[in-house]
């Protein structure tokens, strides 16, 4: 007989008026990993093991003999130069020196030490330390300027052909990391101010040529994309630089460090309402630069990164990897994915959006009135730092974007294709700048694949500042059990669990800001009996699915008065429940039989905000929602939508 089946698509659309280090070891870090080992030395303390030893996982960009030693939470600044007393008289027993160039306070207690490796066994042992990593390059993210085509700005061109951004960023201080800036260029001249602020490590090589010129090539082209009076992005915005590179594009995550720490007492002594700090670099991943950019965003600023130039996986890097920040990667005036030589722009879950990072003319530092053409992700994030400054609100993370799902992925592996959204930066429409507070904007965050054991989950959050409005789950090979969502500290968390002889599994949170939402979840009383809303003033965003086994159907929502997510025997669900003003919701569905695959898209004017599917017959690899379409493979997707009295332009993220 021949089998049939019945999809159903369901998607939620609202409307309203952004340990890798230490895995695979080479015959160095055995050596010392044995050292760490065999050394008959116990912790000082009992209660603490020994600290964790972290290394890039970039090996030619490793600092050998230069260290940084991380305390843990909760220390304070007399337990940092006690840990340093300590080791320093440990290491003259042995008849070793050490010498202490950096100390931390702030988001991360610790200090940078120059040593010998074979020290390291005595400081993985002292009491409060707890992980030491190796310090390693950082880079300058722009390929050679060899291409010679102005930007076509991606926002508002008046009639004689000026650019003209609705707001100029005026009240806006950007943060620049970078090296130095021909400040007296005509582009930015009166527009930046040069800190006090330098940590720069000695150019490569025995002769090096410095001219000035040289020094200043790549931060003089960073300022003039963000603020340059004829080719910058936000022309009012002043910026701040903080020498973190030398004259070769290059510095380390121990300069980043001190240089975000600089910043961070700058904010605490003489705050501003709006503060964006660019970071037009990567290195390889490291934990203490991630932790740090964190920190800076809790205190309220924005923190815009390049995703690197290298055409990998933009999660391999830091601090493009980290969840906090807003990752840049670069296009072209196609909207094609930048690509130089044998390099091209990052991609993969940890980008949040593209910009104009292909050719792209500024000031040069040739002259004080030169111009030249760059590429790279430095400039794609810069187009993003300007596009932010006139957005930008203290603890407010709200970066605009086109939802133009123009870019071609074919290039990419499929799992970068799903989890690499498909966003390109644009300056927000002008009649909606005094509106923007009742714009949703969402976007779609992708955990890291899952383990492949039964009990193996994968986690996914949304950013401060951001609510959860739904959670999915996706398997590659269609073996899971379904997502829940849990709360932890206060913020929601989409985990999904992985199917018995699964090959691991995905979470895929729908993460969305606008002005006055509020989000709950309310789980389903007993397996079998639907989640609902309790409240009236919320509107159902989402619903989770999770069985005791492999999942077929998921739950789906429901129309009626009491907000229902409907689910089967023996399946449990998650009510996502949001309230704000104006929101309304509505249901979209699409019904296909015997076909791989069905897509369901929200209208001109509505934002998808949760993406569902039951099948009768055949597993769901699990919905996917890129942009404002929901498709799911070898079952259905659902649709629900929220949509405004007012006709509102489609944005995301």
């Amino acid at each position: 007989m021949r089998r049939t089946s019945a999809w159903f698509g369901w998607t939620l659309c609202l409307c309203a008026s952004l340990a890798v280090c230490a895995q695979d070891y080479t015959e160095d870090d055995e050596m010392i990993l044995e050292l760490i080992r065999e050394d008959g030395t116990e912790p000082e303390t009992g209660a603490e093991p020994a600290a964790e030893f972290l290394r890039c996982n970039k090996a030619a960009w490793r600092m050998p003999g230069q260290y940084l030693v991380m305390l843990r939470q909760g220390t304070h600044d007399s337990q940092v130069q006690r840990t340093i007393r300590r080791l320093q008289a440990k290491a003259a027993r042995r008849g070793y020196l050490v010498e202490i160039l950096q100390t931390y306070s702030g988001a991360l207690h610790g200090f940078l030490v120059k040593m010998s490796s074979d020290v390291l066994h005595l400081a993985v042992k002292l009491p409060h330390v707890h992980y030491i990593e190796e310090d390693s390059s950082i880079f300058a993210q722009s390929a050679p300027w060899n291409l010679q085509r102005l930007l076509q700005p991606h926002g508002f061109i008046s009639e004689n052909g000026t650019y003209k951004p609705p707001n100029d960023g005026g009240k806006a201080e950007v943060y620049l990391m970078d090296g130095s800036i021909q400040s007296s260029h005509r582009e930015v001249e009166g527009r930046v101010l040069i800190t006090d602020f330098n940590n720069v490590p000695e150019e490569d090589g025995v002769r090096v040529h410095r001219q000035v010129s040289q020094c200043d090539s790549h931060g003089t082209h960073m300022a003039g994309v963000v603020s340059g009076s004829d080719s910058g992005v936000a022309r009012g915005a002043e910026v701040n630089l903080v020498r973190v590179l030398n004259c070769q594009g290059k510095g380390t995550v121990s300069g980043a460090l001190a240089g975000l720490a600089y910043i961070r007492a700058t904010l605490l002594a003489h705050p501003v309402e709006a503060v964006v700090v660019l970071l037009p670099f990567v290195g390889g991943f490291s934990r203490s630069l991630n932790t740090a950019c964190r920190d800076m965003v809790a205190n309220g600023a924005v923190v815009i990164t390049a995703a690197g130039n290298y055409r990998d996986d933009a999660c391999l890097y830091s601090p493009a990897s980290e969840p906090e920040v807003i990752t840049v990667g670069a296009v072209n005036s196609a909207d094609q994915l930048m690509s130089q030589g044998a390099g091209g722009t990052n991609f993969g879950r940890c980008v949040d959006l593209f910009a104009p990072g292909d050719d792209i003319v500024s000031a040069s530092s040739d002259c004080s009135t030169c111009f030249t053409s760059r590429s790279g992700t430095s400039q794609a994030a810069a187009h993003a730092a300007g596009i932010q400054t006139p957005n930008t609100k203290k603890k407010t993370r709200q970066n605009k974007a086109i939802c133009v799902n123009t870019i071609n992925f074919l290039s990419l592996s499929e799992t970068h294709r799903l989890t690499t959204p498909n966003l390109v930066a644009a300056m927000p429409s002008s009649n909606n700048t005094a509106s923007s507070q009742w714009e949703l904007l969402c976007r779609s965050v992708w955990s890291e694949r899952s383990g492949v054991a039964s009990t193996d989950k994968a986690i996914s959050r949304c950013r401060q500042g951001e609510e959860m409005m739904g959670c999915s789950s996706y398997a590659p090979d269609g073996v899971r059990v379904g997502e829940t969502i849990s709360v932890s500290n206060g913020r929601m968390e989409c985990v999904a669990y992985n199917g018995q002889a699964g090959k691991g599994v995905f979470a895929v949170a729908r993460c969305c800001v606008i002005g006055g939402l509020q989000c709950q979840v309310h789980p389903s009383p007993e397996p079998g009996q639907d989640a609902q809303c309790v409240d009236s003033q919320h509107h159902l965003t989402g619903c989770t699915s999770r069985s005791t086994a492999e999942l077929l159907t998921d739950s789906r929502p429901r129309h009626g008065h009491r907000n229902h997510c409907a689910v089967k025997d023996g399946v449990t669900s998650h009510a996502v429940c949001c309230h704000a003003p104006s929101l309304e919701c509505n249901l979209l569905e699409n019904i296909a039989a015997d076909k791989d695959q069905v897509e369901v898209s929200c209208l001109s004017g509505w934002t998808l905000t949760d993406c569902s599917a039951i099948s009768q017959s055949s597993a769901v690899l699990g919905p996917v929602a890129k942009g404002n379409r929901c498709r799911v493979r070898s079952a259905t997707g659902a649709a629900r939508a929220i949509k405004k009295k007012k006709h509102l332009t489609c944005t995301s993220l």
